[in-house]
């Protein structure tokens, strides 16, 4: 049997949009992701709740066959601080627990992103799952990108 315990990774962002517009993509307007990184997600839908509410479960279709379904764990809007724990998909073969939090810090000028995955491996063997935090701090980036477009 297979010894396995909580760990996590992290990745900090430095950003140049506001605090306030980038939670508010990823809070309110999680829909939009597929239009800001297509190479990546392909689709993210509310099927139960509602954008920016606790308990609403959302779905996501990432490109190359990965399908995650998630409830929004936790939004704590004051310190811009949201938790996306994965409850079905292709992630959950490998992880027995797997979980985003995503925080966004105003700086003096931008903000900075603390991306966290938090994951428990089904057996020893099966590797970090640093591609995947690598996805989420590329997603900040893209979002980054979005928001500070002249044309926004």
């Amino acid at each position: 049997m297979a010894y396995s315990q909580l760990q996590k990774l992290e990745a900090n962002v430095s950003i140049k949009a506001s605090a306030e517009q980038f939670y508010d993509v990823l809070c309110h307007k999680t829909h939009q992701i597929p239009k800001i990184f297509p190479e990546k997600a392909l689709s993210v839908e509310i099927l139960k709740g509602a954008w920016g509410t606790e308990g609403s479960i959302i779905s996501w279709n990432y490109l190359y066959v990965c399908v995650a379904k998630e409830v929004i764990e936790g939004i704590d809007k004051k310190n811009k601080k949201m938790s996306f724990k994965v409850i079905e998909g292709d992630v959950l073969g490998h992880y027995k627990s797997f979980k985003f939090i995503m925080q966004v810090t105003p700086k003096e000028k931008g903000s900075v992103v603390q991306c966290v995955v938090e994951y428990e491996k089904q057996k020893d063997h099966i590797p970090d799952p640093h591609t995947l935090l690598q996805s989420t701090v590329e997603l900040c980036k893209k979002i980054n990108a979005y928001l500070t477009q002249d044309n926004n």
